[in-house]
């Protein structure tokens, strides 16, 4: 869904709205939930039981209710600007209730020392998922169906054919992944420490890793969120692409996720967590400024509008794969200064502060954009990506060999 999502909802907010900075601001309204909800039902989950486990019980209930909710946008956004902004409300509502114990789920179950090699498994199936939505179901945009009420009516079928995916996958997990408590953790989890006292546990050590790296992630979230929901709307009004070829390019980041977060994974159990992410974030300014130069150049008259898109496409991809090295080691670093008893508050606590960063992020370079032109975006995100690397000099916990 989350491609999808991210690519079209602009699209379909166009249609009602000119100015890019409020476009901006409304996709952000998902995040606002997210950075309340997130943390609240991940540490809820921390201290649920259930026959079927503790995050099993979220799952089976919001995600179908998110799905069946995303199945109905752009049939909303051909009926008004109101209905569209009540069903992203109501999406993002269950969507964003149900993220954290989702991700929960598997440092429950994986030892800590090999976390950036599941994380990375866990991102190259996220990859393949992309690859599935903006390269294949993203080319159903462009399939019309006839409505009775609008006739022949194109960017509509792959939300719903999304929403079936989503349920079936949902069906899947129910039935093959049987929740239990991983063999790293400790008999001690049986007394329940009040969600207050783990905050203030989390902030009051002496290491401020843990503060560092969500600071961190804050920054580099800030300039790839700023960079995401405008990617479409620049390859159809800057590139003339299709809409079908709008999703193309968050799908080669896909792709390189694909091939590169398991490989990631298994460079940050040599070389270290650290390193391979602070070296990733070097790669991303780099591409991020040949982005920008490709805004100027390749944009320009006489440029061949195939050359200019595979250049971009391109670009995207080596964005990819430095951008899946940081989220591959990032959370699997955080997670590492954990235990079993406050997993989910340290899950919700990265989903807190890299949704903060998505309600920051798309009015600022909305406006950049209605100021500046879409070249000001990728020169953002690229200050926000050295501010990160900057701040992630100051992280000394969090490697596989470290002890929760």
């Amino acid at each position: 869904m989350d491609p999808l999502y991210d690519t079209y909802i602009p699209i379909f907010l166009s249609r009602y709205i000119e100015s890019n900075a409020l476009i901006g601001a409304i996709m952000t309204l998902d995040n606002v939930f997210a950075i309340f909800l997130i943390p609240i039902f991940s540490a809820i989950s921390d201290r649920t039981e259930t026959r079927i486990g503790r995050r099993m019980p979220f799952i089976v209930t919001l995600l179908p209710l998110s799905a069946f909710a995303f199945g109905l946008i752009p049939f909303a956004a051909l009926s008004s600007l109101a209905l569209l902004v009540i069903l992203i409300f109501v999406f993002n509502l269950f969507k964003q209730s149900v993220r954290g114990p989702v991700v929960a789920l598997m440092p429950d179950m994986v030892p800590g020392e090999i976390r950036s090699e599941a994380n990375g498994v866990i991102n190259t199936m996220g990859g393949i998922a992309a690859i599935v939505g903006t390269i294949g179901l993203a080319q159903l945009m462009n399939v019309k169906l006839n409505l009775s009420k609008y006739g022949p009516t194109d960017n509509i079928l792959a939300y719903p054919f999304a929403s079936v995916l989503v349920i079936i996958a949902v069906i899947l997990l129910f039935f093959f992944v049987k929740e239990k408590k991983g063999a790293h953790a400790e008999k001690s989890v049986e007394e329940k420490i009040p969600i207050i006292k783990s905050l203030k546990q989390i902030f009051g050590e002496k290491d401020k890793s843990a503060f560092y790296i969500l600071l961190s992630l804050l920054f580099w979230f800030i300039g790839y969120q700023g960079v995401l929901p405008f990617v479409g709307k620049y390859s159809v009004e800057i590139l003339k692409t299709s809409s079908g070829s709008a999703a193309l390019a968050a799908g080669m980041v896909g792709v390189a996720y694909a091939i590169f977060a398991i490989p990631s994974g298994l460079v940050a159990h040599k070389y270290g967590r650290k390193k391979t992410i602070r070296t990733s974030l070097v790669g991303l300014i780099i591409v991020l400024v040949l982005i920008f130069a490709h805004s100027v150049i390749f944009t320009t008259e006489g440029v061949s509008q195939t050359l200019r898109m595979f250049l971009f496409w391109a670009l995207m991809f080596v964005f990819g794969i430095f951008w899946v090295s940081v989220i591959t080691n990032s959370f699997p670093m955080l997670w590492q200064m954990a235990d079993y008893a406050n997993m989910g508050i340290y899950t919700g606590l990265y989903y807190f502060f890299s949704q903060l960063a998505s309600i920051v992020a798309p009015p600022i370079t909305g406006g950049l954009i209605d100021l500046f032109g879409y070249g000001a975006l990728f020169l953002f995100a690229a200050a926000c990506m050295l501010v990160a690397f900057f701040l992630m000099s100051k992280v000394t916990r969090g490697e596989p060999e470290d002890l929760t």
